[in-house]
């Protein structure tokens, strides 16, 4: 079968944005277990029930820190694609 080369021209930035902002939910919502845990043994350790009711808040708040960051930062950075690949060329790529 022949190979087919092909050029990525452009992004759709909506698209790729939402699929920064969910890899980034779940990378929070990972980091917020960790710290979850370790700000519950943390609290354990040190008798305190408030640091590690604390350490669960993260795995509340980073998912949704990380799912806005990632959805401003990759549309940022589809745009920023958009507009070099108008200036030097998109992506080759090659298909089988």
């Amino acid at each position: 079968m022949a190979k087919a080369s092909v050029k990525i021209k452009s992004l759709g930035i909506l698209s790729c944005a939402k699929i920064g902002a969910v890899i980034g939910a779940v990378v929070g919502l990972l980091v917020g277990i960790m710290i979850g845990i370790i700000g519950t043994a943390t609290g354990i350790k040190m008798g305190s029930a408030l640091l590690g009711s604390l350490g669960w808040i993260a795995v509340i708040l980073l998912p949704i820190f990380y799912g806005a960051f990632g959805f401003v930062a990759v549309a940022i950075e589809a745009f920023l694609y958009n507009l070099i690949a108008e200036w030097i060329g998109g992506i080759e790529m090659e298909l089988e």
